[in-house]
């Protein structure tokens, strides 16, 4: 049997999404099932993270698996030259799933090929994280009751965002419409605007993050700038705090606008925004574990259970 893998969002149809989004919804009603009985997961963490490898571990969790692995790799033996393919040959002696994040391009993909095993990519360099835009249209399904012609704006480091890069991808197949707002340092990437283009996706991209802009939207997706993808520390200090959400800049928005998040956030969503109805960023994440746990089942080839 040819063993699935998660490495990129394009991997799924729009039936694929919506089968994924239906079993978070039934994992969200009942989370504990012995669904991972007698299996493990290994979680590889080559990059920090607080969100993603929390769900992915209490997903196992919660599907009666159990969890090895490890979340910083100057403690593995990549600190003394392992590479890549020996760790994930020797990871996949042990365990039945493979839960990796990486900062090189490429790298799940790669793991992919040389594993016997299934592996999720939670997140490699600025390419991808489909896992997070699982949860994001299951979020957005949530909140808006459709995923269908929708207004998204985007906001903040677009050049580095994965997390914005595989929501593209994912929304593409319900006729969205987008605003990219980005200083011309973090400006969508050609590829993603050509992807935009070749599916007749309308988006206009902005430098100023206005209240005209947010009172059009019915999603404001709102990303930090990314320190660790910098090389240049001044280019950095430049646009850290470019943009700030503030409470009275929603004022005049949709009734239906929701915030979101990847998390985690510096200083883009300003604090007096948490209290207001409008904010989704604290309940998108806990929806991670729900749709983490519908993306484990698909690749284990068990979602007939659920």
């Amino acid at each position: 049997m040819k063993i699935k893998s998660l490495v990129s969002i394009h991997q799924y149809s729009k039936d694929d999404i919506l089968c994924i989004l239906e079993n978070a919804a039934r994992f969200e009603a009942s989370p504990n099932r012995n669904l991972m009985e007698g299996r493990v997961a290994a979680t590889l963490f080559f990059e920090p993270s607080t969100r993603t490898r929390l769900s992915f571990e209490t997903a196992v969790n919660r599907l009666g698996g159990r969890v090895i692995g490890f979340q910083d790799a100057s403690t593995t033996s990549s600190s003394k030259g392992e590479t890549l393919k020996d760790t994930i040959l020797m990871v996949s002696n042990y365990a039945d799933l493979i839960i990796m994040r990486h900062h090189l391009e490429g790298a799940a993909r790669y793991a992919s090929e040389v594993a016997g095993i299934p592996v999720i990519n939670a997140g490699d360099g600025a390419n991808q994280h489909p896992s997070q835009t699982l949860l994001d249209l299951y979020s957005i399904q949530k909140t808006q009751g459709r995923l269908d012609n929708l207004t998204i704006t985007l906001v903040g480091d677009l050049r580095y965002g994965r997390t914005v890069h595989s929501l593209i991808a994912g929304m593409s197949h319900f006729k969205p419409s987008f605003h990219f707002v980005a200083p011309d340092e973090m400006r969508m990437p050609d590829e993603q605007k050509s992807f935009c283009d070749n599916l007749g996706i309308p988006y206009t991209e902005h430098t100023d993050f206005t209240e005209d802009i947010i009172n059009r939207s019915d999603i404001l997706y709102m990303t930090r700038v990314q320190r660790e993808r910098f090389t240049d520390p001044e280019e950095y200090e430049r646009v850290k705090n470019v943009y700030i959400l503030r409470r009275s800049m929603i004022g005049q928005s949709k009734s239906n606008l929701r915030i979101l998040h990847p998390l985690p956030r510096v200083n883009e969503i300003a604090s007096d925004v948490d209290d207001s109805p409008k904010a989704y960023f604290i309940q998108q994440a806990r929806n991670g574990l729900f749709a983490r746990q519908a993306i484990i089942c698909d690749v284990l080839g068990i979602n007939h259970l659920i």
